[in-house]
């Protein structure tokens, strides 16, 4: 066996390895898919089934039942507006969202310091991680962000003794990404190629204090 093709497949097995890893801290990549349409957030509020509860008092609070149904999660929500009355659900997800673009698009550039701010201890060890091995073996990605699908809240949980929030949101965007070894030969994706990813994150943040900034401090898909 020639030199050459050591070296290919050597290449293979690299690139193989930090497409696995980046799934492990990183959501799902899918199929190559046509930008659409994005769904109104208006329409998704209004699903089918949906409760009204009383969450604060003389009515409902609707920044709580146009986003989750009657439950731990609203209830948990409801307690976290109780410590801080500023807070709100729907600046929240508006604030997830670009959150979401501007950390992914870091991670995939390998430039974490602008995003320190915003990341948990854990999340910023796993993150550096990658970028680490991606940097001792030559790979680069080259990455563009089209869009957010889905921006949908599915759990919350908040801890009275020292006030602290966990709110987890199911992303669904959309980007073009290609894996580049040491050559700049593309050993995956395709430029031309938009791919759905679908990502769960959870943000935490101790309500009621100064600081407003809610940190990555998990993620999944």
């Amino acid at each position: 066996m020639n030199v050459a093709v050591i070296q290919l497949l050597v290449l293979a097995g690299v690139a193989i390895f930090l497409i696995l890893r980046l799934r492990s801290v990183l959501g799902t990549r899918e199929g190559f898919e046509k930008p659409q349409a994005p769904v109104p957030e208006a329409s998704r509020s209004r699903d089918n089934g949906r409760h009204e509860f009383e969450v604060i008092e003389g009515g409902v609070d609707r920044d709580i039942a146009d986003h989750v149904e009657e439950g731990p999660t609203a209830d948990a929500l409801a307690r976290m507006k109780s410590v801080e009355p500023g807070f709100s659900v729907g600046e929240f997800l508006q604030g997830a969202r670009g959150a979401y673009e501007m950390i992914l698009m870091a991670f995939e550039r390998g430039d974490l310091v602008s995003v320190e701010p915003f990341l948990g201890e854990d999340v910023m060890d796993s993150f550096n991680e990658v970028v680490k091995m991606r940097a001792e073996n030559g790979v680069t990605v080259d990455a563009s962000f089209i869009g957010v699908r889905e921006v949908k809240l599915t759990e919350a949980s908040f801890d009275e003794a020292n006030s602290e929030a966990e709110i987890t949101v199911r992303f669904i965007g959309e980007l073009t990404s290609v894996v580049r070894d040491a050559g700049g030969d593309i050993v995956e994706g395709d430029p031309n190629a938009v791919k759905r990813q679908r990502d769960i994150w959870t943000f935490a943040r101790q309500m009621g204090t100064g600081d407003p900034n809610w940190k990555l401090v998990a993620t999944g898909e």
